[in-house]
């Protein structure tokens, strides 16, 4: 069967938040996760019907071709796309020698490089550092702490080892689309183990923000309307794998090149612009996105 497949970085340029709906539990409102590892995520769904809107504000002509027909047609055949989780990549973190620190660790690294040989991008260049327990992992040429005396991320302090991250920024630099902030990369990037990254992207690292209800009369507090809200912080990278097929559409032929191009060219040719999650109408979920493509099988 013939497939092309793609990967869509996304850079966070407002808080996201993919919600799961209330919960019984300290966090009213919490947001996506995956269930075996607690890493933030957004689920194939909800991105799939975020490039939908998209298509269908642009008055994509092959809409139906590529995404399947509406509810009431759901039968007649089924889209030509398929989208993955978008996975969590490089969490922004706060630091005190920089803004913050894209923090990952050796497990993000080993499952992006998976996914890029997977779609027909092997990375030979790719080489997962070993991080030592309660370590910092930073670039060999970055230009943070001379005396290499420790990082503090939140309420950490680790130990920091140099070590040579080339073949990482090469693969992630090209999932972040904006040219300016991907130069951050080389300074910012920091590699934990598991266990600390774990421990940030469950709760450390993750805003939990208080919203309230106004009378409309008097402008305060309406009783009783109290929640506490997760989100993901701007500047967090994540990424989607796309892979096209040929149109399933019997009276409509498309190959499976053509299928991926309606949404990594057509879509965002104009404006590299994706807003997913909840929230839109205060402005939440808009991403940078940057497209990598793959090679076909």
């Amino acid at each position: 069967m013939n497939q092309a497949n793609a990967v869509l970085g996304l850079l966070a340029e407002t808080s996201i938040h993919a919600g799961t709906g209330q919960i019984l539990g300290a966090v009213d409102l919490p947001i996506e996760r995956e269930a075996h590892t607690g890493w933030p995520c957004v689920y194939g769904s909800g991105v799939k019907g975020a490039l939908r809107a998209l298509a269908h504000h642009q008055e994509l002509s092959d809409l139906c071709v590529v995404f399947g027909p509406d509810v009431n047609n759901a039968s007649d055949h089924a889209g030509a796309v398929a989208v993955s989780d978008a996975r969590l990549l490089l969490l922004p973190v706060r630091a005190l020698d920089a803004a913050y620190r894209w923090v990952t660790c050796p497990a993000i690294l080993e499952r992006l490089a998976r996914d890029l040989h997977r779609i027909g991008r092997a990375q030979d260049s790719l080489t997962i550092p070993r991080v030592p327990k309660d370590t910092a992992v930073i670039n060999d040429t970055a230009s943070v702490h001379e005396d290499r005396s420790g990082v503090f991320l939140e309420e950490l302090r680790l130990a920091v080892m140099a070590a040579e991250l080339q073949g990482v920024i090469a693969a992630i630099g090209p999932l972040i689309g904006d040219a300016a902030t991907r130069a951050h990369l080389v300074d910012r990037l920091t590699v934990v183990d598991d266990v600390i990254f774990g421990d940030l992207a469950r709760s450390a690292a993750i805003p939990v923000t208080a919203h309230v209800k106004l009378k409309h009369d008097t402008k305060t507090v309406d009783g009783g309307a109290l929640r506490y809200e997760e989100s993901l912080p701007p500047d967090t990278v994540l990424y989607t794998v796309l892979s096209a097929f040929a149109s399933r559409k019997k009276d409509r032929k498309v190959s499976a090149e053509d299928v991926l191009g309606a949404i990594t060219s057509t879509l965002f040719e104009n404006r590299p612009y994706l807003q997913i999650g909840g929230n839109e109408t205060v402005g939440m979920g808009w991403c940078r996105v940057a497209t990598l493509e793959g090679g076909t099988s």
